[in-house]
């Protein structure tokens, strides 16, 4: 997969938690993932069209989004709800906005359709493509999240 693909998420990724959860993110080393099991507690996916097919996903541990959504509402959350469900299916669509905008620039158009969200331990994200998938770790304090990118061949 070109990384030219890749970058844009990850610079959308760093930019929308520290715009919108006050937080600095630091991106491990990309990889690609053999399986559908979820390196985290939810998960928020968008599928993508246009000069590629393909899915964005990412997927936070409990702790991790609920710092990252406390940070975002200014309140205490202890738990996985509806309201942090909704916070990681509008942060997927944010980082997917971003993303789209950066791509677009380099003459690659892409329409986003409206995010799904998953939760639950050790849950399956299902990309809609064959193509393979590249995960990037990212380290939040002690918390961690992964986005995965995934276009057809």
């Amino acid at each position: 997969m070109d990384v030219k693909l890749i970058n844009p998420f990850i610079n959308a990724t760093s930019n929308v938690l520290e715009t919108m959860a006050f937080v600095s993110v630091e991106a491990g080393a990309p990889y690609l993932k053999k399986d559908n099991v979820a390196k985290g507690d939810v998960t928020g996916v968008i599928g993508l069209t246009g000069v590629a097919n393909g899915t964005i996903s990412v997927t936070f541990q409990e702790t991790c989004i609920l710092d990252i959504v406390s940070n975002m509402f200014g309140e205490k959350m202890e738990e996985l709800n509806s309201e942090i469900a909704d916070a990681v299916g509008e942060l997927t669509n944010m980082i997917s906005g971003q993303a789209r905008k950066e791509l677009e620039e380099l003459g690659k158009v892409f329409k986003a359709a409206i995010p799904t969200v998953v939760t639950g331990k050790n849950h399956s994200i299902s990309h809609y493509t064959d193509g393979p998938r590249i995960a990037i770790p990212f380290f939040v304090g002690e918390g961690r999240f992964t986005i995965e990118v995934c276009f057809e061949r």
